[in-house]
């Protein structure tokens, strides 16, 4: 895609309205961590890969949380995830501009790298810990697939919200992964947020089913936006302008 002044334009506005949406949406504390919060205007992220692409809508919602961050304190608890809304982003625009193995593989690198950090180590001894944690990461990535073959046959006005659903959440589900790839880094719960290995088991123990649903309401949440957006831009020039998936 061609850097012009309205895609930097675009870009800014899109960084901007992450701002925005942060001093609206409330923030959900993780369970037994209330040092980390859910953003949920995170979703928004999701909604940047639609229209800017993977990198020019990463670039947007880095920017956008970069800038909430730095307003709201710069927190150090807050700085490992600067990175969670971006890759979300790139998931999704990965997907939606016809580049699914990259996403997929963004995706899959994120889910391997958790089975070897200290709260799934050892494998046989702390499976548990892993599956609470990956079960519906796994499930996220394998709905690539279907999501990419049969784009088309969702391509209708009616059916069209379901396929931006899916992409959303998986989009959601990458922003979550990296969430928890990161907080099982020594160096982030011990240096970062004083808490020993067992705690961190017990926190990623704690409710395995209460934040898929978080991300299915924010995959939900970025669709009612996507849907009307995506049909305004659409032959305008504003959006990106590559071929997508349901593209003949």
């Amino acid at each position: 895609m061609k850097l012009s002044t309205q895609t930097i334009a675009l870009t800014a506005i899109f960084a901007s309205l992450y701002y925005v949406l942060s001093l609206i949406t409330p923030h959900v504390p993780a369970i037994g961590i209330p040092e980390i919060v859910i953003s949920l205007e995170a979703l928004i992220a999701s909604v940047f890969g639609l229209v800017l692409g993977p990198y020019l809508g990463a670039l947007a919602a880095f920017t956008g949380a970069s800038i909430t961050w730095i307003i709201s304190g710069m927190s150090p608890h807050g700085l490992p995830f600067l990175l969670s809304p971006p890759l979300n982003a790139l998931t999704v625009g990965l997907l939606y501009y016809r580049k699914w193995k990259l996403a997929f593989a963004t995706l899959g690198l994120l889910i391997l790298v958790f089975v070897f950090l200290p709260p799934s180590q050892p494998l046989w001894e702390n499976s548990n810990v892993a599956v609470a944690v990956l079960w519906d990461k796994v499930i996220a990535l394998l709905l690539i697939f279907p999501s990419v073959k049969f784009a088309k046959h969702l391509s209708s006005t009616e059916k069209l919200p379901i396929l931006y659903f899916l992409l959303a959440f998986i989009g959601n589900q990458t922003d979550n992964m990296w969430g928890s790839d990161i907080f099982a880094v020594p160096i982030v719960y011990e240096g970062i947020f004083g808490a020993p290995l067992d705690f961190v088991r017990s926190a990623f123990l704690v409710s395995p089913f209460v934040y898929p649903a978080i991300r299915l309401m924010q995959a939900l949440f970025a669709t009612i936006i996507a849907v009307p957006l995506m049909a305004a831009l659409k032959n305008t020039g504003w959006a990106f302008s590559e071929k997508t998936i349901l593209s003949p």
